[in-house]
């Protein structure tokens, strides 16, 4: 196939080649402009990239000229090259006009030679056969393998025919800094995504994965480092442009940030003659928030925003053990912007969280469709979709994310580009583990680091203990009956602790727990001063975090408002029934969890059809011990 692929190329070739230069140019702007229709996934990257270069700077109608001119220009250039192959080297100096050649000739006097920093800008093949005919010294440049290896040594016995030397990344560059070192010049394309050996430093203030080659070159050989492009003219000239020589910094990673800074400009001469469909601002597979590789990290000031949506789960005690993960990818790369996108009723609980820089709350009865339609409009760069649902998979891959990041089940391997196999059940006694190491185990396979258990929730503020103490009491549980103690226990230990210690009571609760709070009420006794401010049913999320901010200890079920108050470390005394706390216990350290474990438990079950065992066998007694004991260690810091 790749001789077929020669014999073609050089069919064609040699048609072009005896068709007048003007003609050649037009047919290959011509077969640009039409490529620009069909070719729609380039035309898409050229697009994304653009944004990603010039955002609000540019209106879209410019930019959307600007890829349309590329596309002509690339392919006119490429089709030039076939009739310019023919001409002879000296004649092709009358084809281009020079500017700035005086930098060149100052820079060689030095003696030390120059590095040319180049790009992929215009006719960039041109520039490979004009300088060993314009420069007064010997030239090379530094050269990749191309993957047709009859293709790849047509070329090069085309170039080192007319003087130009050739130097093989994979051989290394001990040849070509000798050629510097005698004073000649080596031109280096310094515009292709480095991939992990790259240094990640801004290009147009987005971090791209940057060879630090050239830098390394000119800091290791004294020579002087200068732009050189030839941008593409009209009516079949091309005009060759030398830049002043660059001073750089005498470290690698400022010199290579510096020359991004030059590779800019560059660009910014003539926007349309860059190789804009170049993937070049590349999210790293699978590890692309552990951005840095081998080469490390240098940032700039202002940083465009990699994007990444996170989409929440939908029960408030899940969210909560999301956010270990969530905060371990706010650790890693520093453009990093999380979104999270999730049901209203959450919004309150996420824009609390210090992590999430946005939240998109999704409205009530929102389709898949119209979701997808939000999503699409945000431009995100990555996607992680932590429910287990094919809707949310549906959602990412229809707004076009280019990275959906996900758990592989529930029919949506196909929507997602970056799977994760799923872990055997954490619930297995065997290898049982906090349901937050789920979300973690995510995280880590993005490139984020593990976190210690003692940093899964942030230290909480400090908190003034006065002598009455504020206690929260939550008796409900969304799951079930199964996870709710009794009423008339929760009363008994509220009595027993308000005998011992001044504390002011608060019940909370969503609407359904109404029931609840009016019993726990009605049994504790009159008279005896137990101060109780019922706010069942009356808080917004927004209050309940509030509210919790200013307890001393939160004496709950297994609930979300169990989970709430761990986040914000408030210290929880949590009582269990058909469920397991050390999968879905609360984060954190300092808490405590009674449970009276049964031989049919935990069964996980939202109701109980036996005897209800497990929650009558958790007495008042300890229960109010155990709260003393939290009151009494907040009391003593």
């Amino acid at each position: 196939m790749n001789r077929f692929t020669y014999l073609l190329a050089r069919g064609v070739w040699a048609f072009l080649g005896v068709l007048p230069l003007r003609i050649v140019i037009a047919t290959g702007r011509m077969a640009g402009r039409i490529g620009w229709h069909l070719a729609s996934h380039y035309r898409r990257l050229v697009r994304s990239n653009l944004d990603t270069a010039f955002g609000a700077e540019f209106s879209p109608r410019q930019k959307e000229r600007i890829g349309r001119e590329h596309f002509a220009g690339m392919a006119g250039n490429i089709a030039a090259g076939a009739c310019l192959s023919r001409v002879p080297a000296g004649e092709l100096r009358q084809l281009v006009d020079v500017e700035g050649f005086e930098h060149l000739i100052a820079a060689l006097s030095s003696g030390k030679g120059v590095v040319a920093l180049l790009g992929h800008l215009g006719n960039w093949e041109l520039l490979a056969r004009l300088t060993p005919q314009m420069f007064p010294c010997e030239c090379g440049s530094i050269y990749q393998s191309l993957s047709n290896e009859h293709i790849d040594a047509w070329i090069r016995r085309a170039r080192a025919t007319e003087g130009l030397q050739l130097f093989e990344r994979k051989e290394g560059f001990h040849s070509a800094m000798e050629l510097l070192r005698k004073g000649g010049v080596v031109g280096v394309l310094a515009d292709q995504h480095a991939g992990d050996s790259g240094l990640w430093c801004p290009l147009f203030n987005r971090l791209a994965s940057t060879s630090p080659l050239v830098a390394t070159m000119a800091l290791r050989t004294g020579a002087s480092v200068m732009g050189i492009a030839l941008y593409t003219a009209p009516k079949g000239r091309w005009r060759l442009v030398f830049r002043p020589a660059i001073s750089l910094p005498k470290d690698t990673a400022p010199a290579t940030a510096m020359l991004n800074l030059e590779l800019e400009a560059m660009i910014r001469q003539q926007p349309s003659d860059w190789l804009w469909s170049h993937n070049r601002w590349k999210t790293p597979y699978p590890r692309f928030l552990s951005i840095g590789g081998k080469r490390g990290l240098l940032t700039g000031k202002e940083l465009k925003p990699f994007r990444l949506m996170v989409r929440s789960v939908n029960w408030l005690g899940d969210a909560v053990m999301t956010l270990p993960a969530i905060r371990a990818m706010k650790r890693t790369r520093p453009d990093l912007q999380i979104t999270v996108v999730c049901q209203s009723k959450l919004a309150g609980f996420w824009k609390a969280v210090p992590e999430v820089d946005l939240v998109l709350a999704l409205p009530p009865k929102c389709g898949i469709q119209a979701a997808a339609k939000l999503l699409r409009a945000e431009n995100f760069d990555a996607a992680v979709m932590l429910p287990n649902s094919l809707r949310t998979g549906l959602e990412a891959w229809l707004a076009g994310i280019p990275r959906r990041v996900g758990y592989r089940g529930h029919l949506r391997a196909a929507l997602f580009n970056q799977l994760m196999e799923k872990p055997p059940r954490l619930n297995d006694p065997l290898i049982l583990r906090h349901q937050v190491h789920y979300y973690l185990d995510l995280a880590e396979s993005m490139g984020a680091p593990r976190l210690e258990p003692e940093e899964w929730v942030a230290a909480r503020e400090g908190l003034s203990v006065s002598e009455v103490c504020r206690v929260a009491v939550c008796p409900g549980a969304e799951f079930g009956g199964a996870k709710r103690w009794f009423p008339e226990r929760f009363a008994e230990v509220m009595e027993r602790v308000s005998e011992t210690q001044a504390v002011e009571w608060v019940l909370l609760g969503v609407a359904k727990d109404t029931a609840a709070g009016a019993a726990i009420e009605a049994a504790l006794p009159a008279g005896k001063g137990i101060m109780v401010d019922n706010q069942i049913g009356r808080t917004t999320l927004e209050k309940l975090l509030e509210c919790l901010r200013g307890c001393t200890v939160l004496l709950t079920n297994d609930t979300g408002t169990m989970h709430l108050a761990a986040m914000l470390g408030v210290r929880v005394v949590a009582i269990f029934g058909s469920t397991e706390p050390r999968l879905t216990g609360p984060l954190g350290v300092g808490h405590t969890v009674l449970q009276h474990r049964v031989p049919c438990g935990p069964c996980f079950q939202r109701e109980c059809h036996l005897d209800f065992a497990c929650m009558k066998g958790v007495s008042a007694l300890e229960v109010a011990q155990a709260l003393a004991a939290a009151l009494s260690a907040e009391r003593n810091g």
